[in-house]
């Protein structure tokens, strides 16, 4: 992940500098407060009778792992204060941009590995268990709410499963991918030295660039090429389609919809209560700090995420739900 000091990627294309400036802005937007929240009260009241009345789409976010020592992207802790991802087009066509991530990541996936479901992702999986939750999309990469049991988890934005290559499409997965960084950089985790501030969201960690300079890349073991990219979705990189369709079956299959620790800064989350506006349904967000749709749900419940979960699980249960 380059830090805001890195020099800004010169593009031949274009195109590719118009969405990579398109990608900083949708980074840069920065999310005011701009509705009232609900009394705690009555928030904890209307989510639970949401909840009981069954159909609630779940749409996570950060805020659902920090409880797990992944920070956020916007909070007062978040990653986007020291460093920001990588852009899709900043990928594709600088090799040292490429190499940066690749330092980061190969040393950030692995403390991400150590990472364990926190109370709020056991409770969410256990609620569509019950079958109050008519299923789980998640902004997130960590496989958190995967680990915790839920089931059949749409990742909005991919996972950590995989890496593709850019120019002939070969897939290999993730572990055999960091055995082979593993082989070209013997001892490089164990030589950096990181504190918990230096770990962020999309599983790297920030490094200086003395750090980076000294780790070597590999290439696509078909057709030889440097352009490997994990199985994420980059800001300035569209939701795959596949993706896309199944997250609007499971929206417009269900009755209501429960935002969980997220902003909504980016279109990508932020549509579906924008699409739960539009048709009537009924909308809420559980988050500590302020968001895009804020104005535009029916309950703002501004309150740290996990103790709220449990609190909502606790009065659900009293209800013999």
């Amino acid at each position: 992940m380059p830090s805001r000091h890195d020099p800004q990627p010169q593009f031949a294309d274009p195109t590719l500098t118009a969405a990579h400036r398109a990608a900083l802005r949708s980074l840069d937007r920065v999310v005011e407060h701009t509705a009232e929240p609900t009394d705690p009260a009555l928030a904890l009241q209307a989510v639970t009778e949401q909840l009981a009345a069954g159909g609630v789409l779940i749409l996570t976010g950060a805020g659902v792992s920090t409880d797990s020592g992944i920070p956020d992207y916007r909070g007062p802790n978040g990653s986007l204060r020291r460093s920001r991802p990588m852009t899709f087009q900043e990928f594709q066509a600088d090799p040292a941009a490429r190499q940066r991530y690749w330092a980061r990541g190969f040393v950030g996936t692995h403390r991400m590995a150590q990472a364990r479901p926190n109370l709020g992702h056991a409770v969410i999986a256990d609620w569509q268990r019950r079958g109050l939750a008519s299923g789980i999309i998640t902004q997130n990469v960590d496989g958190l709410h995967t680990a915790a049991g839920a089931r059949d988890v749409i990742t909005l934005h991919g996972d950590m499963r995989s890496v593709s290559c850019l120019d002939c499409d070969t897939q290999e997965p993730r572990e055999h991918f960091d055995e082979r960084l593993e082989a070209a950089n013997p001892g490089y985790r164990e030589s950096v030295e990181l504190g918990d501030e230096q770990i962020n969201a999309d599983g790297d960690v920030s490094l200086d660039a003395a750090t980076v300079a000294r780790f070597h890349t590999v290439r696509c073991e078909v057709c030889g090429s440097d352009r490997l990219k994990p199985s994420v979705v980059y800001f300035g990189e569209n939701v795959p389609a596949a993706v896309h369709a199944a997250a609007d079956a499971l929206k417009d299959a269900s009755r209501s919809l429960l935002v969980v620790g997220s902003s909504l800064a980016v279109m990508s989350g932020y549509r579906f209560v924008l699409d739960a506006a539009g048709k009537g349904k009924r909308s809420a967000v559980i988050n500590g700090g302020p968001g895009r749709a804020d104005a535009k749900v029916d309950v703002l419940w501004r309150t740290q995420v996990t103790p709220a979960l449990e609190e909502v699980d606790a009065a659900l249960r009293r209800r013999g739900l």
